[in-house]
Order: structure tokens, then sequence, then C-alpha cells
């Protein structure tokens, strides 16, 4: 990997490559509900053979509509006793993820090895607050690599952009997401706020969507934001525009 020791300007332009996003060739669904709990997922959903989704707290309608697909959702969260709703062949846990199991917690590699088909590809939708970082820097790529579909909320962005303590510990999983992974789409958490840095206003939440590179058709800079399916978490909330540099092509590019 690259070297860590990166000026201010140089992170802001590495966590750009890594949620600067594209049209791939995919038509964007919305899955869950027109509100907090739905996200956009390229239409590329045949023949995946489970979903892994920690971070159930009460919204649970993503999992359902995926169980209206044939899509079986393991789901993990620590501070409910069960999820909202009764999805069809779910398997839910009560622990929160962590980097390494112990008593509460487990770790997702450990996750799936106890519980994901031995064959086939995964869908993978993480909102931990923070947690995502560790959580996916500790998974080796042999598991990553079983998700055709991340989706996730990235949390602490104007932190990781601005002080090299948090990019650190940040560098690891969102290099993995470069490496193996193309940005389909991202939006910004309106409930969240923003924070202005270096004359830009970056959002300290978003969602974003990642499709494994093999399932890519096309590489299109996307250019709807917000897309038509994208609903504002807060919905009396203002809207948040995207930061100029995470949308078009990438700097130096034809």
């Amino acid at each position: 990997m690259p070297e860590l020791d990166m000026t201010n300007a140089a992170r802001r332009a590495f966590f750009a490559d890594v949620v600067r996003p594209y049209d791939l060739g995919h038509k964007l669904i919305r899955v869950g509900d027109f509100g907090d709990g739905g996200y956009l997922l390229p239409n590329d959903l045949e023949d995946i053979v489970a979903c892994f989704s920690p971070g159930v707290s009460q919204q649970s309608s993503f999992e359902m509509d995926l169980a209206k697909h044939g899509i079986p959702s393991f789901m993990a969260d620590g501070s409910v006793d069960e999820p909202m709703l009764n999805i069809p062949d779910s398997v839910f846990i009560k622990k929160h993820l962590a980097a390494r199991t112990g008593p509460e917690v487990i770790s997702l590699e450990d996750w799936i090895k106890q519980f994901a088909p031995p064959e086939g590809d995964m869908i993978l939708q993480m909102d931990i607050e923070g947690a995502e970082y560790p959580v996916l820097s500790t998974l080796s790529s042999e598991f990553l690599s079983r998700f055709r579909i991340i989706v996730l909320e990235l949390h602490r962005i104007p932190s990781i952009l601005m002080k090299p303590g948090a990019f650190k510990r940040a560098y690891t999983a969102l290099y993995a997401l470069k490496e193996g992974f193309v940005c389909a789409h991202i939006h910004p958490n309106n409930a969240s706020g923003t924070v202005e840095v270096e004359g830009e206003t970056f959002p300290r939440v978003i969602e974003a969507t990642f499709v494994r590179q093999d399932r890519v058709k096309q590489s299109v800079p996307a250019t709807e934001f917000p897309h038509a399916l994208d609903r504002r978490h807060r919905p009396k909330g203002p809207a948040l525009n995207l930061p100029k540099e995470w949308v078009g092509p990438a700097a130096g590019a034809d």
C-alpha cells in the first residue's frame, strides 16, 4: 500500500478516488423504505445467496425487500433484542461487530465463517457508526471478495480528511474498497450535518454503494445528484450538496 504520510490535499484526493461514483452499466434500484433504512443498489441481484446486515437498529425494510428477491439476511445488533420486522429466512444475533471477536462482539470474518453459504456472491449492508473502518480493516481479501455489492454508511469523514490519526485508522478499509470495488452511488446524510474543510463543505456521513470490479459493465462518471430515488434522511432538513472533488472525472483524467 502507498505511504500513509500524506498531506491534507493527498488525503482528500485519496478519499475522493474511493467514493467517486460511476455509472457502472446497471440501473440503480431502491431497496428498503423511501427514507432512512433504504439504499440504492445496482439491479444485479440475480444469484446472490445472502446478505450480511450488521447495525439493524430500528430498521429492517432493506432486509425485507431483499427477502422478496429470495435473498436471506443474516442480521446483527447488540443494541436490540430482535429486528422490527419478521424477515423470512433471516438469522439474527444480538452482537455488535468489532475488529476481533469477544464476549459481546463478533468479527465480520468469524460471522461469515459461522453462517455464510459455502459458495455464491453476497451483499454487505453496514451502518455501524464508525466501526466500519476497523471491521473492514481486519477482513481478509478472501472474505471481502465474497461480496458482490457493499452498502456502507461512512462516518467521520472530516476527521479522516484532516486528521492523520483518523486517516490511518480508516486507511486499510478504504484502500481495500478502492482496490477491489468501484463506487456506484453516494448520498449525503443530512441528519449528521456538515463541516467546512479548507473552503469546501463536506458531509460528516454518507451512504456509499460499491460494486465488485468483475461486475462492472462500464465506468462512466455519474452525473445525477441527487438520484431520482434518493431521499433525505430528515425530510424537513436541508438538502446537502456533494463536494465538487467527489463527482465528475478524477483529477488528471482524460
